[in-house]
């Protein structure tokens, strides 16, 4: 071979391993970035060139592909009762995106997951369509249901947890939307309407708001207050005044109705009452550091993965001793979600035991083998067995004798707390009811609620907690111990 042709062929062989090296490098060390690049549609196509699978409630599927045998995209994803779950699942858009477990869970959902490779690549051999598998939530459909009905018009949400395991039984925020309104490529109308509706229907109340919680953080004081000694007995006095001026200042404390005989009164009857003053006093006595070290064992402060990521709960870290006091009774920077106050009703329900919440029982294949099962765990001992008993008893007499009375059930144990949460500049809008239980029949079946509604009642001087919130509840606890 002569010179010239020797040196052609060399440089044909580096240009060949040169463009071998540079395959190599985008399908290997660039995959990613190329799959996840905004430009690259193909995955997207591809995500609808097969049937999706299904979202699961109580056995059936609340969610459908349906076949569209579009120009790029093949199949649709609809949604059976979508307002009534659209906080369960989320939407799949083929225009803009995807969130909640249609985004969490699009892995499984859309058949890319590695653990379903083995079935991806028997169904290539087999010649069957690529099918996506299911994901099996913990949501019971008849407390679902229940919960949604019950809230009807109104702004808010609800959440059940079983205490025994912190499965979510019901996820409800209202107002809701339809995904299937913009599961499409072509629904830009409905996306901005639905993103400038004032009433943010596409918004997770349930898990992503963070609200005062009013007077049912009061339950994490009287637990505080019993677990550091500062009580033995449900019927022990407290040395509350009337008034009380809140510490540092020259403010009185309010109490909501002037009927309230709180001086003085005992850790029953102040909750019975609901009485501010009585909780705050407490709260301000134990100091800042013991209240939120409290807080934090019933969720305040933590990241809480259900998996759909919640808002973080919030006991703040430092304020003055007034604030303090506030704190302790749900107002001035204590916020929390509708998830954290039922996951309170709850670790008092399980007897001091709180257990992580989570909405995802099982990840199947759609040849429904399993491949991934939930495993029960326990988040925190929120307080100690004895404190728990106090705990029920307080929240018992409450329905019995207090503000929740509407919560009651005929044959059924039933625990709760009101709550009627100040907001707004200077207090001046409508305050948010709350209402946070649970109940437990004698055969050993328990359920834990919250509930909230926001601009709840124009009548300050009631309890629209124990009026708007509680029946709501009832219902919702009716459904789940089939009452």
């Amino acid at each position: 071979m002569n010179k010239p042709i020797r040196r052609v062929s060399i440089f044909c062989l580096v240009l060949i391993l040169a463009l071998m090296v540079r395959t190599n490098w985008v399908q290997g060390v660039q995959a990613d970035a190329w799959a996840s690049n905004k430009n690259n549609k193909r995955q997207l196509y591809d995500r609808y060139a097969h049937p999706r699978g299904n979202i699961i409630v109580s056995g059936q599927p609340v969610t459908n592909s349906d076949f569209v045998n579009g120009l790029r995209y093949k199949y649709k994803r609809s949604w059976i009762n979508g307002p009534m779950y659209a906080p369960v699942t989320g939407y799949s858009s083929q225009a803009y995106g995807s969130n909640g477990l249609e985004n969490l869970e699009d892995g499984i959902l859309s058949g890319t997951d590695d653990r379903l490779f083995f079935r991806n690549t028997l169904d290539m051999l087999t010649g069957e369509q690529q099918r996506g598998g299911d994901v099996v939530t913990t949501i019971n459909a008849k407390v679902q249901k229940a919960a949604f009905d019950a809230m009807g018009d109104k702004k808010g949400a609800v959440v059940a947890l079983d205490p025994k395991t912190g499965a979510i039984l019901a996820l409800v925020s209202t107002p809701s939307y339809d995904p299937g309104t913009i599961a499409g490529n072509d629904d830009g109308d409905a996306w901005k309407a639905l993103n400038s509706d004032p009433n943010k229907p596409m918004d997770n109340r349930a898990l992503k708001y963070t609200y005062p919680p009013g007077s049912t953080f009061k339950l994490v004081t009287a637990t505080a207050a019993f677990e550091n000694g500062m009580f033995q007995s449900i019927d022990d006095t407290t040395s509350t005044p009337e008034p009380y001026i809140l510490p540092g200042t020259q403010t009185p404390l309010k109490n909501e109705s002037p009927n309230e005989r709180c001086e003085n009164a005992t850790v029953k009857s102040g909750l019975d009452q609901s009485c501010n003053t009585v909780f705050a006093k407490m709260g301000a006595d134990l100091g800042k550091d013991k209240m939120r070290a409290q807080a934090e064992k019933f969720g305040f402060n933590s990241t809480i993965d259900t998996p759909v990521r919640a808002e973080k709960s919030v006991f703040p870290n430092s304020a003055s001793l007034d604030g303090t006091a506030q704190d302790s009774i749900g107002q001035h920077d204590t916020r929390a979600t509708p998830l954290q106050v039922a996951m309170v009703s709850a670790a008092i329900a399980n007897n001091g035991s709180l257990m992580q919440p989570y909405l995802v029982d099982q990840e199947r294949s759609a040849s429904l083998t399993t491949i991934s099962k939930h495993t029960e765990k326990q988040f925190s001992q929120a307080m100690s067995p004895a404190t728990a008993q106090k705990m029920q008893d307080l929240m018992v007499s409450v329905v019995q004798d207090g503000t929740g009375k509407n919560a009651q059930i005929p044959g059924v144990q039933v625990g709760g707390k009101t709550g009627t949460a100040q907001h707004g500049e200077n207090n001046s809008a409508l305050p948010y009811a709350w209402f946070t239980s649970w109940a437990k029949t004698p055969d050993g079946q328990s359920v834990a609620v919250a509930v909230v509604v926001e601009d709840g009642s124009d009548n300050r001087d009631g309890i629209s907690g124990g009026r708007l919130a509680a029946p709501i509840a009832k219902a919702v606890m009716q459904a789940a111990l089939g009452k």
